[in-house]
């Protein structure tokens, strides 16, 4: 029973290395959006051509990354996403509703002091994690039965 696992949200920290290295060894296969920055936000302008506006610059970036974005939350069995600390991650939310929306099995990965904010983002998740590795245990149950330790 493998599991395909999209993995959402920032992308300026290590967690989404610490899952995979974590899941060495599952039967997962993981996908997710482009995480080198600037070829994410140069992507419209790169395939599509230049703009004079950046408005325009970041919307062709944000149609193109939707592509990928909508592609791999559909293909997905589990959603995780998360929140990090330092950047507004507008995007991250709108994957977690649109996860929810198809269906997804959500996982939000988010540090304590983001509850309240994220609070209806939460409830539509079956699981709200602290630490990646607490990720990685979840995938471990899921597919084994196994608990930590």
């Amino acid at each position: 029973m493998g599991l395909t696992i999209y993995l959402s949200g920032e992308i300026h920290t290590d967690w989404r290395d610490r899952i995979i290295d974590g899941a060495q060894g599952l039967d997962v296969t993981f996908s997710g959006p482009v995480t080198d920055h600037a070829a994410s936000d140069d992507c419209g302008v790169a395939i599509l051509g230049a703009e004079q506006s950046k408005y325009w610059h970041d919307h062709k970036g944000a149609m193109v990354n939707a592509l990928r974005t909508r592609k791999g939350i559909a293909d997905a069995d589990i959603v995780v996403v998360r929140f990090g600390d330092k950047y507004k991650q507008w995007n991250a939310a709108f994957d977690a509703g649109y996860a929810s929306a198809l269906g997804k099995s959500l996982v939000i990965l988010q540090p304590e002091d983001h509850d309240h904010a994220l609070k209806e983002v939460d409830a539509a998740a079956l699981a709200v994690a602290r630490e990646p590795e607490q990720v990685v245990d979840i995938l471990r149950y899921v597919l084994t039965g196994q608990l930590p330790g």
